[in-house]
This record gives C-alpha cells, sequence and structure tokens, in this order.
C-alpha cells in the first residue's frame, strides 16, 4: 500500500533546571512475560476483542495516595477490537508482554495486527475496528543521584514530582480496508538512564471513515514542589469516503536522559 501522506508527531519533555521528566518504574521480584498470536481467514462474521490495564508502583500501590517522597507510579491501559460481517476478512495479530526491566531499544508492551476485510455484494456487510493506547506516570519527590548509571547525568540531588498522561490511537468503519496497526510502550527499567516510550502507528486503504488522535497532558515539578509545566496536546485526523492512503506515526519519549 503506497503511502501519500505521513504525519509524524513527536512530544518529548526536556530536562531544563530542576524539571526532570519521567522516571522509570523498577521491576517486581517476579516477573511475567505474555504473548498471544492469531490468524483468522473467514468468509462471513469475525470480531477480535483485546484489554490490558497494568498498574505498577515501586511502593504500595493500594494506597490511596502517593507516597510524600520515592514512590512512582504507572498505568498502561491497551483496548482493542473488530467487528465484521457479511464479508471476506484476512486477520493476523501478535501482541508481546514482559514485565521485566527493559534498555532503552526494548519494549514492555509491542502489538502489531495486519486487517483486510472486504464486504460480499448487496449483503450490506459493515466492519468497525478501534484501537487505543494510554500511559499514565505519577511520581513524587524521589532522590536522584543513585538512579543512574551515566556518571554525567547525575547533575542533580533530586527528582522533582511529576504527572503525565498520554493517549493514541485509531478507529475505522466501513465496507473494504487493508490496514496495520502497530503500537509500543516501556515504563519499566533499572534505572533512570532509560526513558519512557510510548509509539504509535496505523495505515489503511479502503472504503469507509477513518481517523486517528493523540492526547497528552504532561505536568513537570521544579525543585520539590512547584509545578514548572504544565503541556496540554491534542491532535485527530479523520478521512471518509474512498481512501487511497491513510497513514499517521506518533511517538512520546520522557526521561532525564533522551535520545
Amino acid at each position: 500500500m503506497r503511502k501519500f501522506t505521513i504525519a509524524v508527531i513527536t512530544l518529548a519533555v526536556l530536562a531544563v533546571g530542576l524539571a526532570i521528566a519521567d522516571d522509570p518504574v523498577n521491576q517486581t521480584y517476579e516477573t511475567q512475560g505474555l504473548s498471544a498470536s492469531t490468524a483468522v481467514i473467514v468468509q462471513g462474521a469475525v470480531t477480535n476483542a483485546e484489554s490490558i490495564v497494568w498498574i505498577q508502583s515501586n511502593r504500595d500501590m493500594t494506597e490511596s495516595s502517593l507516597d510524600v517522597t520515592m514512590e512512582r507510579q504507572y498505568t498502561m491501559s491497551y483496548i482493542q477490537s473488530i467487528s465484521g460481517n457479511n464479508g471476506y476478512a484476512e486477520y493476523n495479530g501478535v501482541n508481546t508482554l514482559d514485565t521485566a526491566n527493559k534498555v532503552a531499544n526494548q519494549n514492555n508492551f509491542k502489538s502489531t495486527k495486519q486487517f483486510d476485510y472486504m464486504s460480499f455484494d448487496e449483503a450490506f456487510g459493515q466492519v468497525a475496528t478501534s484501537e487505543s493506547l494510554l500511559l499514565d506516570g505519577v511520581g513524587s519527590v524521589d532522590t536522584a543521584p543513585d538512579k543512574f548509571l551515566c556518571p554525567f547525568a547525575a547533575s542533580v540531588n533530586k527528582f522533582p514530582p511529576y504527572c503525565n498522561i498520554i493517549e493514541m490511537g485509531s478507529t475505522f468503519s466501513g465496507v473494504a480496508v487493508s490496514m496495520t496497526n502497530v503500537a509500543s510502550e516501556r515504563h519499566v527499567a533499572n534505572s533512570a538512564d532509560v526513558p519512557v516510550v510510548m509509539d504509535y502507528s496505523v495505515g489503511l486503504s479502503g472504503q469507509g471513515a477513518a481517523s486517528a488522535w493523540i492526547r497528552a497532558h504532561l505536568q513537570e515539578g521544579r525543585g520539590t514542589e512547584d509545578k514548572g509545566m504544565d503541556l496540554v496536546y491534542s491532535e485527530k485526523v479523520t478521512a471518509s469516503g474512498v481512501i487511497a492512503s491513510f497513514s499517521k506515526a506518533m511517538s512520546y519519549q520522557s526521561g532525564a536522559r533522551r535520545f
């Protein structure tokens, strides 16, 4: 599928003064790995539903609020659904999730989907898809020098508090589509040298209505209590009719060290 238009959005929190950005949470003593792959070719109806909610803290996550010092907590949520009838469909999907510490070129979660659908003539076939990836990270004041492996990064004594939430996703509904979706994120690492990241891309052609969006609210502290940054960002693109090409890629990276 040729791509006539590519939109790339990158959001990143810079380390300015004492506004440090996300500090990834470390793994639990035991870690888990989940993977699932799906392949379907069908004439008729097809449905697929996926849901993940993962909450992790370096302290006691059952408390109603963060500890005053040294707690970080992340919530990752992923939702995906496909529903089609009276048509020919091919679906291939792979999900992987690993709760262990990751380095800068690895992910905790990644989902890759390829889906093709065409309704039968005069059968009034329809298909609808929806996908959303969300990452919500909060942190209270924490010590900084012991969190870095890089000796040049430990130039501050404390991590200021932060509260960052970001969502990316897409939808499609119509009578024919060929689409590819990739979603991934990382928020678990052994040191603050590894930034928190989130990526999402969708590419499709077909007949119907398509949308893709990104929403973010990023709040960073300066020092121990003062808020040093408040950033709200949103973008949404839609297309309807006979869609020759629809492509959007989005990326988020936040941390004291970025590359």
